[in-house]
């Protein structure tokens, strides 16, 4: 199964849109949401029946059980992450009336590390898993394999590798994958990278939208990924999709078109649709995008 990778150096440059976009001229019958951190694909992709649901654990986190705890403070004292405070809470009356602190575990600051637990003399505190997301299968027609992560926790690549994961053992017979990454350059878009056969670069003509697809192509180039790019939005900055064009030229990567900056992409959107299923500007200038993208995808040898 061919695998087909849409990144983007920064967040808001038409990633998701070409995604899927592609997915509905491809009739992709496997697809992914690989931006755990905020999935949106599912957004245009319609009539999605109710997906399987499923816990994804993370690294663990520490838990103090109050019963045990004698409040000597020794926890707090070596936790470097600064995430066990001290609550002070009535106990109870007596005729001293006396209050007594009891310690707390932050779990959005906890690394697991386990030193609090190394150190607790009444072995008060122990490290157990913890729910850091959730893992979404849809089945129809179509393999549609995404996650969500839980705000606050760090383990955002390690979710990816699980989308990616739930999809290959859930597809039996597609001849191809289009998997939409995670902006950026970091952890989740290094585990989307992995395995695939080509990357589609969605560019914007900024200066920063410049600077963030050099980096992303970099991080590409050391997976020896074949490698291509279009720009969105081109006719915003002609100078910049010339400057882009320029480079891609002289770094021979491909360059797959340009998409114009289309109000009727966002109207098609707002009704679950995507690009290609209306009559717009932008909708025909990917669909040039995606031959191009394909009749290369589509020369490369399996891997």
């Amino acid at each position: 199964m061919k695998q087909l990778l849409v990144l983007s150096g920064k967040g808001g440059t038409g990633k998701t849109t070409v995604a899927g976009a592609f997915i509905k001229l491809a009739e992709a019958k496997a697809y992914a949401d690989c931006d755990v951190d905020a999935p949106n694909l599912h957004l245009i992709m319609n009539d999605l029946q109710e997906p399987e649901r499923k816990d994804y654990y993370g690294m663990e986190k520490a838990v103090i059980d109050p019963e045990r705890c004698t409040a000597c403070g020794l926890c707090k004292e070596y936790c470097r992450f600064r995430a066990i405070t001290e609550q002070v809470k009535q106990e109870g009356l007596s005729k001293h009336h006396y209050l007594q602190p009891k310690y707390h575990v932050n779990s959005y600051s906890c690394e697991g590390c386990g030193v609090c637990e190394g150190v607790c003399p009444e072995k008060a505190i122990t490290l157990e898993s913890d729910i850091a997301g959730e893992l979404m299968l849809y089945q129809g027609d179509a393999i549609f394999s995404t996650a969500e992560l839980k705000m606050g926790s760090g383990t955002s690549g390690l979710l990816v590798t699980e989308v990616k994961k739930q999809l290959n053992a859930a597809v039996k017979d597609a001849e191809l994958a289009i998997i939409d990454g995670s902006p950026g350059i970091g952890c989740p878009v290094i585990a989307s990278i992995s395995g695939v056969d080509m990357t589609l670069v969605v560019a914007e003509p900024s200066i920063s939208g410049i600077s963030d697809m050099k980096r992303i192509l970099e991080t590409a180039k050391k997976f020896n990924v074949e490698t291509g790019v279009c720009v969105n939005k081109f006719d915003t900055n002609k100078e910049n999709t010339e400057r882009i064009e320029e480079f891609c030229k002289e770094n021979q990567i491909n360059f797959f078109g340009k998409i114009p900056y289309d109000p009727e992409a966002v109207k098609a959107i707002n009704k679950v649709q995507s690009i290609v299923d209306i009559d717009c500007p932008s909708g025909e200038a990917v669909r040039k995008v995606y031959g191009r993208t394909m009749k290369i995808l589509l020369a490369e040898s399996p891997k």
